[in-house]
């Protein structure tokens, strides 16, 4: 009779000492040491050592020195203590063995292409083409176990407020949501196309109009976008939507989610209410709407002293309406020359910047000499005039700030800066002059990489952030026309409707993201819930009524049917998951993940299909 699995191979402890187990798993490791055979045997609780003895137990030896990596096999045996000097402290099994009576080979296995070890730095594309041993990884199992612990949490978390849980559909119509469809032709509607839904968003706001007033699902999502490290053609989203609501029901709702996820996953405690910024705050003080509040560096605006100033770059950027910003890289004084002036410059450009000026910052008694320049933001001309020049120290207390740009600054000027930005012996001060849009994006990425070059970010640190009060449109500079920021179904401020269509870029909308260290992990709005206003949102996008009915006629016959006020939001589940686990992409935390390339190497998708099934949907195929 086959041998049957008593307990896993992480469960067993001292208490367990004299009692006759079976264990079922992969052979992880063997060793023979002087005729005795040890095999750590694996499933995805743990490892355990099993021990084959001949003078115990001849057959089982006879037959342990034949298993190979990654056979599965069955063992039936006796718990004990490991030899005095021998317990294993890093396994959590480590004080036990099994000695074994009876085993039993239930698979042999093919010499795997790399081993079954977190250790082994192996090929991305290797992992994934083999994808089902990646995945017998302790770390990749654990990814997937503590996923699997977060939707738990979800699930009851909404249930015990009485979401209801609807499956909204996978075939669906194509509407325009700013990525690119899936399509799924139609064999019994021969030249028509189903459309993988990008977000449950209109079926949502008809489940309010349904009278559902509280709905959630985690649902599948797929988009044909271009990729990256938190970006996959399918992923997991945690959609919610209710009725009679505003946004503070939305802010307390996800605050209390997000509070227990912490608590009952990684066993940690968040501050609610999660910190607020508007829009304009986070882009005014971090350059970004997804600011990471794990450290400081707020950008500081010296547009009045720059205009004050001598300095050419800064004056002349200000008169031509552009901003001057930056911020204190706090003990960024030991930053070389080559770098500010050389490798960080160059890094920068790509980000639309013209260069870095900077300021190290020395103790007012400093007697050191330093040649330095103001980076790259000083044009060449100007930089040779003052190479190896340096500005004399500040007077009085103040810190002495050290650079080729300082002398083109009144003392008063130099104080005044000093004390803005917070300067203290061993500071560096950076600066981008340019557009707003360049110096919040250079200063934004700058930002990110000095606080990771410095050790600014604690480890194992978590700050959430609701960002509010978004713009409702952006300006299409190529259609000269407004764009929707989030979607067209978001609702205006009440405020600002009288001046929607004179002044549409001053129109706020009543939006909001939720954000981790830097990620959005989530995004939503209170909707549009009456005709009359989504009708003024659509004539301003230039759809005009034919084009908003082919598009979205179902939902805008739902609207005139008494549609209650409504709102909601979409978390990225595999993002959560990522960032809680401290990985870099939401491909580690996805059981079967694509390449860059939309590629599933393990299976062989996408792949191409016979002419036989083509015929039947009527395509031909033209590359």
């Amino acid at each position: 009779m086959p041998l049957k699995r008593t307990h896993t191979c992480g469960e067993l402890r001292a208490s367990h000492v004299g009692l006759p187990v079976t264990l079922c798993g992969w052979v992880h490791s063997s060793r023979d040491h002087g005729g005795v055979i040890f095999i750590d045997l694996r499933d995805r609780y743990g490892k355990t050592q099993v021990v084959f003895n001949p003078t115990h137990c001849q057959a089982a030896h006879d037959a342990a020195e034949r298993f190979r990596s990654e056979w599965v096999i069955a063992v039936h045996g006796t718990v004990r203590h490991r030899p005095e000097g021998m317990v294993n402290p890093k396994m959590a099994t480590g004080e036990i063995e099994v000695m074994v009576d009876e085993v039993d080979l239930l698979n042999e296995a093919a010499t795997p292409p790399f081993e079954i070890d977190d250790t082994i730095d192996v090929a991305s594309e290797t992992r994934l083409r083999y994808r089902y041993l990646d995945l017998r990884r302790p770390a990749r199992q654990r990814a997937l176990v503590f996923r699997s612990d977060c939707f738990r949490v979800i699930r009851s978390y909404f249930a015990e407020r009485r979401f209801v849980d609807v499956e909204t559909p996978l075939l669906t119509k194509s509407t325009p949501e700013g990525a690119r469809d899936y399509l799924v032709p139609s064999r019994v509607n021969p030249g028509s196309f189903y459309a993988l839904p990008q977000s449950p968003q209109l079926f949502k706001q008809i489940l309010m109009i349904a009278g559902l007033d509280r709905y959630v699902q985690i649902a599948k999502c797929l988009r044909d976008e271009d990729l990256r490290a938190d970006r996959q053609p399918e992923f997991t989203q945690l959609d919610v939507e209710m009725s009679f609501i505003d946004e503070e029901d939305i802010y307390r709702l996800i605050d209390g989610l997000m509070s227990e996820i912490m608590e009952k996953t990684v066993g940690r405690k968040i501050e609610t209410p999660i910190r607020r910024l508007t829009y304009q705050q986070a882009m005014d003080r971090y350059g970004t709407d997804k600011p990471d509040l794990r450290f400081g560096l707020e950008f500081v605006d010296i547009a009045d002293i720059a205009a004050a100033s001598q300095f050419r770059v800064f004056s002349e950027t200000i008169k031509g309406g552009g901003q001057v910003r930056g911020f204190n890289a706090k003990g960024g004084a030991k930053y070389t020359r080559s770098q500010l002036d050389r490798e960080l410059p160059e890094w920068l450009a790509q980000f639309g910047a013209k260069g870095l000026a900077w300021i190290k910052v020395q103790p007012p008694d400093s007697t050191r000499q330093e040649a330095v320049v103001g980076g790259g933001s000083v044009p060449r001309a100007e930089q040779e005039k003052t190479r190896g020049a340096e500005a004399p120290p500040t007077a009085g207390p103040n810190p002495q700030l050290v650079s080729s740009i300082v002398k083109f600054f009144s003392p008063e000027q130099q104080a005044e800066l000093a004390k803005r930005m917070g300067a203290e012996a061993g500071d560096l001060l950076v600066f981008i002059a340019g557009t707003p849009p360049v110096v919040a994006a250079s200063l934004d990425e700058l930002r990110r990489r000095m606080a990771r070059d410095l050790g600014l970010i604690p480890p194992d640190a978590f700050a959430f952030c609701w960002v509010t009060d978004f713009p409702l449109f952006e300006w299409n500079a190529e259609e000269k026309r407004p764009d929707p920021r989030h979607h067209p179904f978001t609702s205006p401020r009440p405020q600002d409707l009288p001046f929607l269509e004179e002044r549409p870029l001053e129109v706020l909308a009543r939006a909001y993201d939720i954000v981790l260290n830097g990620t959005e992990i989530g995004g939503g709005s209170i909707r549009i819930h009456r005709s009359d206003v989504q009708q003024r949102v659509f004539r301003l996008l230039n759809i005009g009524d034919d084009e908003a009915r082919m598009k979205f006629g179902f939902l805008l016959d739902a609207l005139a049917y008494g549609a209650p006020p409504h709102g909601g939001i979409a978390l990225g589940l595999d993002r959560i998951v990522m960032l809680l686990l401290g990985l870099d992409s939401i491909r580690e935390v996805i059981a079967f993940p694509k390449t860059q390339r939309a590629l599933d190497l393990m299976s062989g998708a996408p792949s191409p299909v016979s002419e036989k099934q083509l015929a039947e949907l009527g395509i031909r195929v033209v590359v």
